[in-house]
């Protein structure tokens, strides 16, 4: 509760002015400059700026003729920004059902998807390599796992985006034995 009354207090005290056209501007440049972002979280971070400070002029922000001048100058790139996030989230172990999920939340289109998930699935044994090597499954495991132990790290790839088959194959590898290349 205490916590709640200094979180108000302090908003009181350090009241930000209502933002107008060219501040929305400055706030949405500093955004791009900082943060690879696509367009409609772009509109996101705007809509919830504009809820917490206010709109000082007497016309509504116009937000998506904003994103939409950022894209024609180049500032946002949504195919781009969706096969850079495709390929770090690849890199981190996750699959292509898990990049499709983050690239929907994130507002990228389905055409705009398509070369990073193209791009996941091709490197979807490279991924699920990485995940059996970060959580200790199959080849990196010091001892072949028990039934239900097994079902866990299987939930888990799936979790991760990555097909049952996949994950059964890494899975079921014995301890220091790579299961043979799928690529189906």
């Amino acid at each position: 509760m205490a916590q709640k009354w200094r979180m108000a207090r302090y908003r009181a005290q350090n009241k930000r002015p209502a933002l107008d056209e060219a501040a929305l501007r400055e706030l949405a440049l500093a955004y791009v400059g900082r943060f690879a972002t696509s367009g409609a979280r772009l509109e996101r971070y705007l809509a919830r700026k504009l809820q917490e400070r206010g709109w000082a002029e007497a016309r509504e922000p116009d937000v998506a003729a904003l994103c939409t001048r950022f894209a024609e100058l180049g500032y946002l790139d949504d195919a781009a920004y969706a096969r850079m996030k495709g390929a770090a989230m690849a890199r981190r172990g996750l699959g292509a059902g898990r990049i499709r999920g983050a690239l929907a939340a994130d507002g990228i289109a389905e055409d705009a998807r398509a070369a990073a998930l193209d791009q996941a699935q091709a490197g979807r044994w490279d991924a699920a390599d990485t995940l059996a090597r970060k959580k200790r499954i199959g080849p990196y495991a010091l001892e072949l796992a028990d039934r239900a132990v097994r079902e866990k790290q299987i939930a888990a790839f799936v979790r991760a985006g990555h097909d049952f088959a996949t994950a059964r194959a890494w899975v079921d590898a014995a301890p220091g034995e790579f299961p043979e290349r799928s690529e189906e």
